[in-house]
């Protein structure tokens, strides 16, 4: 799911504003048994976050700014713990960080539950995090098993945020493999994957993991890459755990596209792409949509995503627009779009839906002008959550005429009230000098 957060995200806010209804990625020991668990006040699950840390020999590497990544991994976690919100729930679980040996049957076997998955303190979370020292070998597949038990089984989305420097070293099982098993058990897992290093086969890799769950896949360059997008994947599943993104595929045509109704969707676009789906909107009705692109690999600077409402003929009913400069991972555009609007919009032509109501077929389109910096793959295209209610229409607003008129009473008024304030206070005068004249 995009968050964003955004928006901020979602596949992402992460989303844009317009008030959409129905909503676009670590921890102490478990709450008692008589302590009320996050979200237990409103009825909701709390947020679940398990991250995945390796810690496997090669962690050692000094290329990350002069520091080791295990060095650098572990001062993003301490400020990542410090930042927590308090109502997720936070565990972290390592790979390779237990058996020095040379017995790979062994050394594919290390991986453990640093911290369980609960309400964090935070000090007994940083003192883990700081023992930890690079060992053994890199059972991805396996840790991504344990993690999925860590979160449990829930109504909500749970997330895994995997920090790795390489690919896997113990498969099988295949951690691709892996990812599509947990997919397709229906329980809501999804996994981000954040990578270390950059060479080509962990990059695909972990792209592959992150695309059979719909998670985002980012290449770390630096400490607060890597910090920033950890608190970011933290929020998102905090600001949008509620809801679980229906996957959908946007065509290049609005006749061809996939008709879709209120709730979030998830899809992705390549770079400079237009992808359209359809919304049937009954008279009376406003359509709220939202889209949140969520950046997930380095991108060209000065770029915009436009959201458009058009009619099946492709005349355009509406646009909402965001442009970004690098500055976040997740980039939004709204818009609201009503068929009783008939004030400044051009109305498309509508046909009789099956309940007899006219209807009106709105074509969505979701465009960017995304570049990707050199040596960034396009596929898979960039993840994106689709958020599209319909509510009752809005009451429009007055139109010129009648604003105008208003404006013409106002002056009027205004116009007579000075004029006889000044006849008044010119008399006042006159008066005063005809008495000090006569005196």
């Amino acid at each position: 799911m995009i968050t964003g957060r955004r928006p901020k995200a979602r596949l992402g806010s992460l989303l844009a504003a317009l008030a959409i209804t129905g909503g676009a990625l670590l921890s102490g020991l478990p709450a008692h048994a008589d302590e009320p668990s996050a979200g237990a006040a409103t009825g909701k699950e709390a947020p679940r976050v398990d991250l995945v840390l390796d810690v496997s020999g090669s962690m050692r590497a000094t290329d990350i700014q002069g520091k080791s990544r295990i060095a650098v991994a572990q001062q993003s976690l301490n400020e990542v713990i410090d930042a927590l919100p308090g109502e997720t729930e936070f565990g972290i679980r390592t790979l390779g960080a237990n058996y020095p040996g040379d017995d790979k049957a062994q050394g594919c076997q290390d991986t453990k539950q640093l911290f369980p998955v609960g309400k964090t303190n935070k000090t007994e979370a940083k003192t883990a995090v700081a023992t930890l020292r690079p060992t053994g070998w890199t059972p991805i597949g396996l840790a991504l098993r344990g993690a999925a038990q860590d979160l449990g089984k829930g109504e909500t989305t749970r997330r895994v945020v995997l920090i790795t420097d390489g690919e896997d070293s113990c498969a099988p099982p295949d951690p691709c493999d892996v990812a599509r098993e947990l997919a397709a058990q229906g329980i809501h897992l999804v996994v981000d994957t954040l990578g270390l290093a950059h060479d080509d086969k962990t990059r695909q890799q972990l792209l592959c993991i992150a695309n059979a769950t719909g998670g985002t896949y980012t290449d770390v360059r630096t400490q607060e890459q890597l910090t920033d997008k950890v608190k970011q994947l933290v929020d998102r599943s905090n600001d949008t755990y509620t809801v679980t993104p229906v996957k959908t595929a946007g065509t290049d045509k609005c006749e061809s596209a996939p008709v879709l109704t209120p709730g979030v969707y998830s899809d992705r676009e390549k770079f400079s792409e237009h992808r359209v789906y359809r919304v049937p909107v009954k008279a009376g009705q406003e359509l709220r949509a939202s889209v949140s692109v969520a950046l997930d690999r380095a991108v060209a600077r000065d770029y915009g995503v436009l959201l458009q409402a058009t009619s099946a003929t492709g005349q355009e009913l509406v646009r909402g627009t965001d442009a970004g400069s690098g500055r976040t991972d997740v980039i939004s555009a709204g818009l609201r779009w009503s068929t009783d609007d008939s004030r400044g919009y051009a109305t498309a032509t509508p046909s009789a839906s099956a309940s007899g109501k006219p209807e009106t077929t709105v074509c969505l389109v979701v465009s960017n002008s995304l570049a990707g910096q050199p040596g960034v793959q396009a596929d898979p295209g960039l993840p994106l959550e689709l958020t599209v209610d319909l509510a009752a229409a809005s009451p429009a607003p007055d139109g010129p005429a009648m604003g105008l008129g208003r404006g013409w009473i106002l002056l009027l008024v205004l116009t007579l009230a000075g004029l006889i304030t000044g006849l008044l206070f010119g008399w006042i005068a006159r008066w005063r000098i005809a008495v000090w004249q006569e005196n």
